[in-house]
């Protein structure tokens, strides 16, 4: 199969799109596909992020990368997005290319900085399938980066919710993560979605991690962090991944927790890491930034931490959350979003009510000062996350398109 992929984000920026993005490329690769994907250029981050060029080209046998003339995406560090100007090379490719579907993800985002509908346009012009991937819901993350008066942010959202209304539904599927994303995802009035399980983990990386002695001092020179209990926060330092609960709570739980016992890992890198770092600080010295940390890392830190905290309440799926779970941690994390789709509370982790301090901080209380509860609970979460394999995801992933295109193929021959 020959496979068209536009997507608004690559590495070497990492997060949960990106990494599911390169797990795919190197399975579609080993099973023999080919694939052309286009994503921003990052030769403007070089400075932050040297490896750019590893992820750009010929990186594997059948995959090429097409890097985008880029801009700031909503004026974002480190978040660039195709321009319009860059929308003819992605056409004069795809002519080349010829492939046999074209996947779209994150195609609102795209929207924004192309102003059309990507994707779309050549895909009816060649008679192929066109389907976008549901990954983000940026109708929740308005208010955090647009400070708006109360009837301004509401015409704002009526408006943005109106567009990617419009977008997704030019496409011929709509694929959706979560089963609890997919409903609400329907009510905004996105008709065309189908839900399969298209989300994954290194799962053989994790079966063969093992806790180490020093880990952290060895490969990150922190030392005394062995006897401590360590909380470990994996994801982006930005607004939307809840750092503002994070630091409002934090004092509660300096009156119930002695923090000396807690040794805070923060694994990503964003622009409130300062702020972070300062807020934080003044609680306790047992604040550790790992920064950007590469995806075959992970499996090692989350094997060597006690409990992963996450305060997003506004993720679609959460990638991390698998990935703790099969480290064989409890998760402690909002009830809301995606995440709660895998946390069975008081099994394999806790929930929280979203914004309520004090039941952040008990929650929190209770998974520190029980070290059997947590053993008992992360054996159990290695339990609940087998089906998650990048090789179950993405064979799901490739029967979906095989389908797609079955499915046009039909319809070309009954016109």
């Amino acid at each position: 199969m020959k496979i068209a992929i536009i997507t608004a984000c690559f590495l070497p920026l990492i997060d949960g799109v990106t990494v599911s993005g390169l797990q795919r490329l190197q399975k579609l690769s080993q099973w023999g596909h080919e694939v052309l994907l286009f994503c921003p250029d990052y030769s403007s981050l070089a400075k932050d992020y040297p490896n750019w060029r590893d992820y750009t080209g010929n990186i594997l046998p059948g995959v090429r990368i097409v890097n985008l003339e880029s801009d700031l995406f909503v004026g974002l560090e480190y978040e660039l997005n195709p321009s319009r100007r860059s929308y003819k090379t992605v056409l004069a490719e795809l002519e080349k290319f010829q492939p046999d579907i074209v996947h779209v993800d994150e195609p609102e985002r795209l929207f924004v900085s192309l102003w059309r509908v990507a994707g779309v346009d050549y895909a009816k012009r060649a008679g192929i399938p066109c389907i976008s991937f549901f990954r983000t819901n940026f109708l929740d993350y308005v208010e955090d980066y647009f400070k708006l008066p109360g009837i301004i942010m509401a015409i704002v959202r009526s408006a943005i919710a109106k567009m990617i209304v419009y977008v997704y539904n030019s496409y011929d599927l709509t694929l959706v993560t979560s089963q609890i994303t997919e409903p609400k995802v329907r009510a905004l009035g996105i008709k065309n979605t189908l839900h399969s399980n298209l989300v994954g983990f290194d799962a053989e990386r994790f079966k063969h991690t093992s806790p180490q002695a020093n880990f952290f001092e060895q490969q990150y020179g922190i030392t005394r962090v062995d006897e401590q209990i360590k909380l470990v926060f994996l994801g982006r330092l930005y607004p939307d991944k809840g750092w503002n609960f994070t630091l409002r709570v934090f004092p509660t739980i300096a009156s119930k927790i002695d923090l000396d016992r807690i040794a805070i890992i923060i694994m990503g890198d964003g622009p409130m890491r300062q702020e972070i770092a300062d807020k934080l600080g003044k609680l306790t010295p047992h604040v550790h930034f790992l920064g950007r940390i590469s995806p075959q890392d992970v499996p090692a830190v989350l094997v060597n931490c006690d409990l992963h905290v996450t305060t997003s309440e506004k993720e679609t799926r959460g990638l991390t959350i698998l990935e703790a779970l099969a480290a064989g941690i409890p998760v402690l994390a909002p009830r809301a979003g995606g995440v709660v789709e895998n946390i069975e509370n008081g099994k394999n982790g806790f929930l929280y009510t979203p914004q309520d301090e004090e039941d952040f901080a008990n929650k929190l209380q209770t998974l520190v000062e029980n070290k059997a509860l947590r053993k008992e609970m992360g054996t159990y979460g290695k339990q609940t996350v087998d089906k998650y394999s990048w090789d179950n995801s993405i064979r799901n992933l490739v029967e979906i398109w095989e389908q797609q295109i079955a499915l046009k193929s039909t319809k070309k021959r009954q016109k």
